[in-house]
């Protein structure tokens, strides 16, 4: 099969998705106001709600959404063949990720910017809110785990992207008091502060010396380090901790300071980088060597295709990015259709090039099968293979092999790194708002709650033994990652959908979808707790089984209230309050 002709079968049904289906969702559905005076006018206090251009905003959501998990998801699940995993990120997209990413954030908009979590109170009441705030803080715990992991890793493995990657925080910063207290435009610094990060890269890629390779300082993989530890353990606990170190800060100063800025470089690395990806596919025009369909896999696709993709498709913490902090910024209510539905989209590209990627990587089918003999292969290789895949359609523009990885790895990371920022402020929130349900007033402090969130992800990430030794706690829970998001966005799609009803206006488009994810994550996560995990023997199977207990527990408890809800009749309301009071 041709790679590219998949590649414009993808990309029309996405653009027609756009262009048609969330043009009759904004306008039929939601109806969206022009003239409806947002959170970030009504609240403006210039740290978190800070009216904002579209375009800048679409920069932090999507790249804030566009983590690690959009690539590694697809990457895994090509383990079942390239046309399932390529059927659920076009459709799923258009009709599931869409729909949710764009409805957390206009029914966010219109109830004071407060998170889905908050909202939840409104529409099923306070036990229900309290059950998905710890769903939502049991899975931004999980998120931050598995992003640092990613990073870390990729430090290890790729030491030349590290370079290029920090140099990029003083240049953020430089922007963001150039835009919003010097006023200059954003555009162009962006634009330079791109150009010397690949500079840097070129360099690093070229120069052994500008490459921060921890590892090599302490004699290679077999050289000793901290603590009784390796040199690879303990090259990976040290980028733990300057990870969560420049975490804390980033997620405490005020938006526009480093998060905007950065995330709005990171927005035109990701249009370079697909780009380069998109018409390095011209130019090789290669073949897909991966099996369209696998007819023996040894774990079976249904239900776990879908919560292996997870945020290629469709993601529940995309909906915390779009109440949590997009709905604070956004500047006019109908730019919620441009950041929140093609927000979505832009995921769904960028998984779709993890597929093709991955998929015409390999000569042939033989050698193919050889890398994903397993569903374990598949978890254990994944990520390598998209960054080689990634490098080959790269050089199909004559960018060196040594060069091409460098770059690739950089986008992967700086994904992984802004989304892992997001979720830190995203926790603190989430904590502050369980401090003051239970008046524990410490916890209502923005740098107590800040800590609490840091030293647990970093715990999770470093603590948890399992088959890559030392600190596996972001290898290991990342099947429960993808069912705990999955239902994390069945909620929300529910809770949107009572929202609707409420207001007696058409639920379906929220509704179909949500009764789709809910059945296959729940038939999933009830798989995995209850027959995979369930059997104590080992501390990854302790860990999972009760994390995943707990969620499943919570998720069900909720549903069901959640349908209880809906089912009961209700006279058309003003649910979103602020309307009356403009």
């Amino acid at each position: 099969m041709n790679a590219i002709l998949v590649a414009i079968i993808g990309m029309l049904i996405l653009a027609l998705g756009y262009r048609y289906y969330s043009k009759f969702v904004a306008e039929k559905i939601f109806r969206l106001d022009p003239n409806y005076v947002t959170p970030a006018h009504r609240y403006n206090d210039g740290v978190d709600y800070i009216p904002t251009n579209k375009l800048i905003l679409w920069g932090h959501h999507f790249t804030s959404v566009a983590g690690a998990a959009p690539i590694l998801g697809p990457a895994i699940a090509l383990y079942w063949g390239w046309l399932p995993a390529f059927l659920w990120v076009i459709l799923g997209t258009v009709f599931a990720a869409g729909v949710h990413d764009f409805g957390t954030l206009a029914i966010s908009v219109r109830n004071k910017g407060q998170s889905i979590g908050t909202i939840a109170e409104k529409l099923i009441g306070r036990r229900g809110k309290i059950l998905f705030l710890f769903i939502i803080l049991t899975l931004v715990l999980m998120v931050n785990a598995v992003f640092a992991w990613v990073i870390a890793n990729l430090f290890i493995s790729y030491p030349a992207s590290v370079f290029p990657v920090f140099i990029q925080i003083p240049l953020a910063i430089w922007i963001g008091f150039a835009v919003y207290k010097r006023k200059a435009k954003m555009l162009l610094p962006s634009l330079i502060a791109l150009g010397v990060m690949y500079l840097a890269a070129i360099f690093a890629a070229e120069y052994q010396f500008l490459q921060i390779d921890l590892v090599q300082y302490m004699g290679g993989e077999n050289g000793t380090g901290l603590f009784g530890l390796g040199a690879v353990g303990t090259a990976f606990m040290i980028w733990i901790i300057i990870l969560m170190i420049y975490v804390y800060f980033a997620s405490t100063l005020p938006v526009w300071m480093l998060l905007q800025p950065r995330d709005f470089i990171n927005s035109h690395q990701l249009v370079v980088g697909l780009g380069i990806l998109y018409l390095g596919l011209l130019f090789t025009n290669p073949t897909i060597t991966a099996p369209a369909t696998n007819a023996n896999p040894d774990t079976p696709w249904l239900p776990l295709l879908f919560i292996t993709i997870a945020c290629g498709a469709i993601s529940g913490f995309h909906g915390l990015v779009s109440s949590g902090t997009s709905a604070k910024q956004l500047n006019k209510e109908t730019d919620a259709r441009f950041v929140g539905y093609l927000g979505a989209v832009g995921e769904g590209i960028l998984a779709l090039i993890s597929i093709l990627a991955v998929a015409t990587l390999f000569h042939n089918a033989d050698a193919f099968k050889e890398a994903y003999s397993s569903f374990s292969a598949a978890n254990a290789g994944g990520l390598g293979n998209f960054v080689e895949g990634a490098s080959v359609l790269a050089g199909g523009l004559g960018i060196p092999a040594h060069i091409s990885v460098t770059i690739v790895s950089i986008i992967v990371v700086s994904f992984a790194a802004t989304t892992l920022d997001t979720a830190v402020r995203l926790m603190r929130y989430i904590i502050a708002e369980i401090g003051a349900e239970y008046n524990v007033q410490p916890l209502t402090k923005k740098h107590v709650a800040t800590s609490v969130a840091v030293l647990s992800s970093a715990a999770l990430a470093i603590l948890p033994e399992g088959p890559s030794g030392f600190g596996s706690g972001g290898y290991l829970i990342w099947p429960l990652f993808g069912t705990s998001n999955q239902l994390l966005a069945g909620i929300s799609l529910l809770l949107i959908s009572i929202w609707l009803k409420r207001k007696c206006i058409n639920y379906a488009v929220t509704l179909i979808p949500m009764i789709f994810v809910m059945f296959m994550t729940l038939y999933a996560m009830f798989q995995q707790v209850f027959f995979e995990w369930i059997w104590f023997g080992n501390e990854a199977n302790n860990l999972l089984f009760v994390l995943g207990s707990v969620i499943f527990v919570f998720a069900v408890w909720i549903t069901l209230t959640a349908i209880q809800v809906f089912r009961g009749k209700f006279e058309q309301e003003n649910v979103d309050d602020e309307r009356t009071d403009k």
